[in-house]
């Protein structure tokens, strides 16, 4: 058995472990001299009658120096146990260990979040909720059939797994190369062009353990994933949206289309089922975050799964909606803020899964805006009371990260929602 293997020949404890014993005999001998009390009455009256004739003097006295003794020896063993076992480890892990120690105790203690969508936007706020919280749950949309993900979609029969990966490296507590790799990208080899090395990882592991579900599970494992990663649903769905002109169209990938407007998006087929650990986590949460990402082929596809609506109007938890800086072309062109959020509600059937949206209104360069305008992408107008009539708490933050391109800063993110979750949980400790 495993634990076991610390008595094995080389491992470097053993001897310590005899000297923590001994010196816990000694420390047990000192209490009873002081207490006067026998638990093991034959052997300990040998022992003490020994000790009190080569360390002459009172028992109260004898007692006291066995303690001391005992007390030192004992430290001794553990001091040299725990040195052994720091010396096993990478010099890079071993000088950081007391960092590492502490940190993972307190992202333990950390509020309970849930966050749900797809793509970059969740990847960009997991990065930045790692370093608060250890108890995060990525719900994560299947519905992708483009790219990679699609081809692997399409030739092996599973689950895309595309965002899946984006979402675990995002969370992943590993060096710098070991992130590169999963998400380097072939960009030569027939058949493998355009593959991601992540995708095939989760690809071979699922033909391997022969479930989807335990191939993220070892994904995980290897990347030192903080919290855990969910499929919405392990059925093979795919997206179909209806535009406003009557019109449709079935796939993810095709559903973003200059000039049409998005009236609504179903899954096919309509009655995928959750993973029951999805719902036990929004049960629990004490915040429960939607998005930020890609309105209808990210966010809104994980609410259209049976069962995860109702799961959200259910919970105890503060629901967050992270609206994007931009609205999508071909998705979201021309909408408000509140129509964002009108639209998540109708494909929720109008039940209360929002309580509150969180809105950049930090202005964006005259370059941004100009670069922008060339993808005919463009801010999202705030027009908040419009958010408000929607029963919804709009909240407004600088969110945005330094550089030409205009994304949510993980740090910013983050910090906002961790002002959400804390509040959040303080609530629900004085209803306890």
């Amino acid at each position: 058995m495993e634990r076991w293997k610390w008595l094995y020949p080389g491992m470097g404890v053993k001897r310590w472990i005899i000297v923590v014993i001994i010196g816990t005999l000694f420390f047990s001998l000192g209490i009873t001299l002081l207490l006067n009390t026998r638990v093991l009455a034959f052997l300990e009256d040998a022992l003490i009658s020994f000790l009190t004739y080569i360390l002459p003097g009172s028992e109260l006295l004898v007692g006291v120096l066995l303690i001391l003794i005992g007390f030192l020896i004992a430290g001794l063993g553990m001091r040299n146990i725990v040195h052994s076992l720091i010396s096993a480890l990478p010099e890079a892990k071993a000088n950081n260990l007391v960092d590492v120690v502490y940190r993972k105790r307190t992202l333990e203690k950390g509020p309970h979040i849930v966050v749900i969508g797809g793509g970059t936007g969740l990847s960009t706020l997991l990065r930045g909720l790692k370093q608060y919280t250890s108890n995060i749950t990525a719900i994560v949309t299947v519905a992708d059939d483009g790219g990679s993900s699609g081809r692997i979609r399409e030739e092996l029969g599973i689950l895309p797994p595309g965002d899946i990966r984006n979402t675990l490296v995002a969370l992943a507590d590993t060096e710098p190369l070991m992130e590169k790799l999963f998400q380097y990208r072939f960009s030569w080899g027939e058949g493998l062009s355009g593959h991601s090395f992540g995708n095939l990882f989760i690809a071979a592991m699922t033909d391997i353990t022969g479930d989807f579900e335990e191939s993220i599970r070892a994904f995980s494992k290897v990347l030192a994933v903080s919290g855990q990663v969910l499929p919405s649903t392990l059925s093979p769905v795919k997206l179909k949206a209806v535009y406003r002109d009557g019109s449709e169209i079935i796939g993810e990938s095709q559903i973003p289309r200059p000039g049409q407007t998005i009236e609504r998006v179903y899954t096919i087929p309509d009655e995928a089922e959750p993973l029951p650990e999805a719902l036990e986590a929004i049960a629990n949460a004490d915040v429960v975050v939607l998005g930020p990402g890609s309105l209808y082929t990210s966010i809104i596809p994980n609410l259209l799964v049976n069962s995860i609506c109702e799961a959200l109007v259910n919970t105890r938890a503060t629901k967050v909606y992270v609206c994007n800086v931009m609205t999508q072309p071909g998705e979201t062109d021309n909408m408000r803020a509140s129509d964002h959020v009108a639209a998540i509600l109708k494909h929720a059937n109008h039940q209360p899964i929002i309580d509150c949206a969180l809105f950049n209104n930090e202005r964006l360069t005259t370059n941004q805006l100009r670069k922008y305008r060339k993808q005919k992408a463009y801010p999202v107008n705030l027009d908040l009371d419009k958010v408000r009539e929607l029963g919804v708490e709009p909240i407004c933050a600088p969110l945005l990260n330094q550089s030409n391109l205009v994304r949510h800063d993980s740090e910013r993110l983050a910090k906002e929602i961790m002002k959400i979750a804390w509040r959040a949980k303080e609530n629900h400790k004085k209803l306890i």
